[in-house]
């Protein structure tokens, strides 16, 4: 017999969550992120203003870089409303990964704008241009508070979504980039060393680089349908082999429908004599409490007896119920290739 199982359909957790608590979690994010933009926004554009009285790269840079932070909350808002749309016609997940795409966007964001900065880093350490060390110090310490606000206001919302952690890593390298700022400034007004601008803007580079490679690593591996980084398939599909009367599981899946929503599916084979329901709750359960996994879907069937007969580690015998091209490696209850 073949039997499909799923599990708590689009839970977020090995405890799951109703959907009224998600809505309103999902309420508390949107007001969150919009109190941060109304600071980044109002920062912004004052410190453009002074950045170019000051003639400061460091302030312009650090304008520019809150320009993309509020363009990245702007973008997090707007795939939170499309994510929280339901499943309809062709999109049978709906539009969740609407948030992968903004956290891509958001790190694509960080690269550039580092690139387009190290330029008129590396310039201005060839020719300094002159600094007003005591303007751009108390722009740098207002920027400060005001970052050291939005980080705050980001961080009360829900980081484990990839869009979140999008719009975080932008604001956070934002305060790093005022306090090398700030730094900057202060040699400036104490040693007239106007190339300390120039190397402060090149520290925040690196930290804009690193950042933003991990939302593109990270989304990309969601976009390739890659299992979660903390689930290793290989030892999942040998646990999964190990539980009573299960044979073999293979063409087993594991991916992310968006950031901290894991779903699998798996063509399992249980002994002759087993109950095939049985299996399939047992393994839901392990994959529930253990990998945190509740979106399921496992066929179930009954090995073939041609199965049975004695073969060679990794070896597989054809017959009713295996599937005709097989994806990834047999688990089975021996020594096999992975």
């Amino acid at each position: 017999m073949s039997e499909h199982g799923h599990g708590a359909g689009h839970g977020h957790g090995a405890g799951g969550h109703s959907g009224h608590a998600h809505g309103m979690a999902a309420d508390a994010d949107r007001r969150w992120l919009a109190i941060a933009l109304t600071l980044i926004t109002v920062f912004m554009a004052a410190e453009v203003v002074v950045g170019i009285v000051a003639s400061s790269l460091a302030l312009i840079s650090d304008a520019a870089h809150m320009l993309t932070d509020a363009v990245s909350i702007v973008l997090a808002l707007v795939a939170m409303r499309l994510a929280a749309r339901p499943a309809r016609g062709g999109f049978t997940y709906g539009l969740k990964r609407a948030e992968i795409l903004s956290a891509q966007a958001n790190g694509l964001t960080l690269l550039l704008l580092g690139v387009w900065l190290a330029y008129e880093a590396v310039r201005r350490l060839i020719t300094p241009p002159e600094v007003q060390g005591g303007l751009m110090l108390v722009t740098a310490l207002a920027g400060i508070a005001v970052n050291v606000a939005a980080t705050w206001c980001i961080s009360r919302a829900n980081r484990a979504s990839l869009n979140v952690e999008g719009a975080y890593q932008h604001i956070l390298n934002d305060l790093f980039a005022f306090i090398g700022t700030a730094i900057a400034a202060l040699i400036v007004v104490l040693t007239g060393f106007a190339r300390a601008d120039a190397i402060a803007t090149l520290v925040v580079v690196a930290l804009m680089a690193k950042a933003g490679y991990g939302l593109l690593r990270d989304s990309g591996r969601i976009f390739l349908e890659a299992a979660p980084a903390d689930v290793d398939p290989d030892l999942l599909g040998d646990t999964l082999v190990g539980r009573p009367a299960v044979i073999e599981v293979h063409d087993l899946h594991v991916w992310e429908i968006t950031s901290g929503q894991p779903a699998l599916s798996a063509h399992v084979l249980v002994d002759p004599d087993g109950d095939c329901h049985a299996v399939r709750r047992d393994l839901e359960a392990l994959l529930r409490r253990d990998y945190g996994i509740t979106h399921t879907t496992l066929q179930v069937d009954h090995v073939a007896e041609s199965m049975l007969q004695v073969t060679r580690p990794g070896e597989r015998t054809e017959g009713p119920g295996h599937c005709e091209e097989p994806h990834g490696p047999a688990h089975r209850d021996e020594p096999h290739p992975h």
